[in-house]
């Protein structure tokens, strides 16, 4: 019998969230199912009989997962033949693989179990940081140092082959030797550099500088020798993001450690858009610069940013600056605040106007240059 395709489009929003959530629920159900399976045929050693001397070569070469997606996936598999907690964690989404992965190498017979249940619907980050604060790391020195040029780092690669590793994968040329320590053969990609816990309250903080700000970080230490002798970088950077804080903080939200009016003594009237200062510190403070939106069950929206001073009864309606009609919104959330039905007709004629008009412009210039137009 012929199922007809369903169309997207045509579902309410409700019911799209609701599919939506139960095509992840049975993703889950199946991710699990499928971490089971490869550790019994890991535990059998099948893929002998599949011609792959390894499981990582039995599940990229016969199940044609990527290198990344079997490594997890087989280090998982490997850690539920220890716990089979995990297996149960997975399918209802408690736990997800990088989480189980990441706790792997802390599991113990003594605090598997324990230690599973600390990390129930974390994020990725906040795996990171129960782990440093489990296995803390030492410090890690402070220091600058001059990369080599791209062409010198650049090497021609031509075929590439995979090493799976203890430590991750590695890419090299077929026939290729692996590369002598500290040599990096990777063609260099761009990155936007690290931040990452290494123990409680301790984090890593890693970044490629230009000539320019090179310059202003040595002359910072320069400046600040009479306060930090040794130049600790870290001690440097503390200093200039709490300007630079404070700063933004002042732009964004009229911050001051000295305000001439309270918020009480503020006028509320609306003789222009701009919201006084007191008012615009007094609600930061007030909702504690967080978004304040919430949804039906009333989950509040976690940003802390792209925030902007939202009036609950709009400006265009006569809402006045009180410190009880403004709120703290992301950007994007605005999008989702009622509005009348007036309002939003309004809008709707304005943005069918807009595109008539452009529409408009753009045949009357290709009339003009003598393009063809579309039939």
């Amino acid at each position: 019998m012929h199922r007809p395709s369903l169309r997207l489009e045509a579902l309410s929003d409700d019911d799209l969230l609701s599919r939506l959530a139960e095509v992840a629920s049975r993703t889950r159900r199946t991710e699990a199912e499928l971490v089971w399976h490869l550790a019994e045929v890991d535990a059998r050693r099948l893929y002998l009989r599949e011609a792959c001397p390894s499981m990582h070569v039995y599940a990229t070469a016969r199940l044609h997962m990527s290198d990344a997606e079997a490594y997890l996936r087989i280090n998982v598999a490997r850690i539920s033949r220890r716990f089979p907690v995990v297996l149960a964690m997975l399918a209802d989404g408690r736990l997800h693989l990088s989480a189980v992965a990441r706790l792997g190498p802390l599991l113990r017979e003594g605090n598997g179990e324990a230690l599973l249940a600390r990390a129930v619907h974390k994020s990725r980050r906040e795996i990171d940081l129960l782990v440093a604060e489990l296995a803390p790391r030492p410090d890690v020195p402070s220091r600058i140092r001059r990369l080599p040029a791209v062409a010198e780092r650049a090497t021609a690669v031509e075929a590439v082959a995979v090493e799976l590793r203890p430590d991750g994968v590695q890419n090299r040329q077929v026939g290729e030797a692996p590369p002598a320590a500290g040599i990096d053969l990777a063609v260099p990609v761009a990155a936007t550099g690290t931040l990452g816990p290494i123990a409680p309250a301790r984090f890593k903080v890693q970044f490629t500088a230009g000539a320019e700000l090179h310059d202003k970080i040595t002359r910072c230490q320069a400046l600040l020798r009479h306060v930090v002798p040794d130049g600790d970088l870290a001690a440097v950077f503390d200093r200039a993001m709490t300007l630079l804080v404070q700063e933004l903080e002042q732009v964004r939200f009229a911050a001051t450690s000295r305000p001439r009016k309270s918020a009480s003594e503020a006028d509320p009237r609306p003789l222009s858009r701009r919201i006084p200062d007191p008012i615009r510190r007094a609600v930061w403070s007030r909702d504690g610069g967080q978004c304040t939106f919430r949804d039906r069950a009333g989950r509040r929206c976690p940003s802390l940013e792209r925030l902007e001073f939202h009036h609950v009864v709009p400006f265009a309606r006569g809402g006045d600056h009180r410190e009880s009609n403004v709120t703290l919104s992301a950007l994007v959330t605005t999008l989702l605040k009622p509005r009348s039905t007036s309002a939003l007709s309004s809008w709707r004629r304005g943005v069918v106007r807009l595109g008539g008009f452009v529409l408009g412009l753009g045949l009357g210039r290709m009339v003009e240059t003598g393009c063809p137009t579309v039939g």
